[in-house]
């Protein structure tokens, strides 16, 4: 690191550059308009009562070990996914997902994503554009997973009876299985892939094509997981885990917390998952750090149908991603310190991160 990336005029330097990012601009204007949704027709005098009787020791005391069990177990499946790679053990790709996590929650442009694998790639010496070929894996799981529990959460509840949000939900499942689909051609065939994707090139500088090739290369070295066999299995159990268990559990710890009623545990069990897919969706659009806002009019929009009022929607998603964005950046610092790992090295890695061709420099 040069003396400069490490002085005070450093980081404004890399500050200065972020505010300049029109994609940061774009992020903070989808964040004003899902705000603008959160926040009109609300009583606001009404949301901070319920919010000071919500039972914060019911809240805390199952959201944050759920939130962390989270974390263990994206560990736990994406060391599934990077075992082709190279075997690693469970103690780094834990710091390395609690550290993606946490950038996320405190940088712009989502680049946790590319964090998370350069950070594991320096510390156990694995290829870090390998390894972020199972971050894009990871990613497409994860919104299939979001779609199916929409489905399932949607066909439970009779939501879908009339066509309309049903028939959104089964629109979106193709939209889900094209990544997939792509991924897996890229694993099987790889060099038919890259003869397309460099004829497509011909019109482009040969510098930027070049490095697409490259990447793409790179991208299907980290596919290993896709062979089939246990790992499969493992990554399908452990996605199913994640989604429908450990991340539903701080849902209905809100919903018990603030005392919003559905009338059975079968209701109630079903208005989790719909409001868990709607924040799924949510946090996947560009915005502000910290999914602000997106967070919140996920809540509101899913809950509305249940009855719950505009007030009790906001405060369970006041509740619910302030738990969420606490417990998950403070397990991310305490990694950082816990590694050593100085914030000036970190943020000059998130600056890289942040630039079009990250991807193949990050290491």
């Amino acid at each position: 690191m040069s003396a400069d990336e490490q002085s005070p005029r450093g980081g404004a330097s890399r500050r200065w550059s972020r505010v300049r990012d029109y994609r940061v601009w774009v992020g903070i204007a989808i964040t004003a308009v899902f705000g603008w949704f959160v926040i009109r027709d609300v009583d606001f005098g009404l949301v901070v009562a319920t919010i000071s009787q919500a039972n914060w020791l019911l809240l805390f005391g199952l959201s944050v070990p759920s939130y962390v069990l989270v974390v263990l177990l994206r560990a736990i499946r994406w060391r599934h996914l990077t075992d082709p790679i190279q075997p690693i053990d469970l103690q780094p790709l834990f710091r390395a997902t609690a550290i993606g996590f946490m950038t996320n929650n405190v940088f712009p442009l989502r680049v946790g994503e590319v964090i998370r694998p350069w950070y594991l790639g320096r510390e156990v010496g694995a290829p870090s554009a390998a390894l972020f070929g199972t971050v894009i894996l990871e990613r497409v799981i994860d919104t299939i997973m979001v779609i199916t529990l929409a489905a399932i959460a949607i066909a439970l509840s009779g939501a879908g009876e009339d066509g309309g949000l049903g028939q959104f939900a089964i629109a979106l499942i193709p939209v889900a299985i094209a990544p997939l689909a792509a991924l897996v051609v890229l694993r099987v065939a790889p060099n038919f892939v890259i003869g397309v994707a460099s004829w497509f090139l011909r019109p482009f500088p040969t510098r930027f094509g070049s490095y697409v090739v490259d990447v793409l290369g790179r991208f299907g070295d980290g596919l290993g997981a896709l062979k089939g066999g246990s790992h499969l299995f493992w990554i399908a159990f452990h996605s199913i885990t994640v989604w429908f268990v450990a991340s539903t559990v701080p849902m209905l710890a809100g919903f018990w917390a603030l005392g919003i009623d559905f009338g059975s545990p079968y209701e109630t069990l079903v208005a989790g998952w719909i409001t868990l897919a709607a924040v799924g969706m949510a946090v996947a659009i560009p915005s502000a750090p910290g999914f602000f806002g997106t967070y919140h009019a996920a809540c509101k929009l899913a809950l509305g149908p249940f009855g719950v009022s505009p007030e009790d929607a906001v405060a369970l998603g006041t509740l619910l991603h302030g738990t969420f964005w606490l417990t998950l950046t403070l397990l991310g610092l305490a990694v950082l310190r816990s590694r050593r790992t100085s914030w000036g090295e970190f943020e000059q890695a998130v600056e890289a991160s942040e630039t079009p061709a990250s991807e193949a420099n990050v290491r």
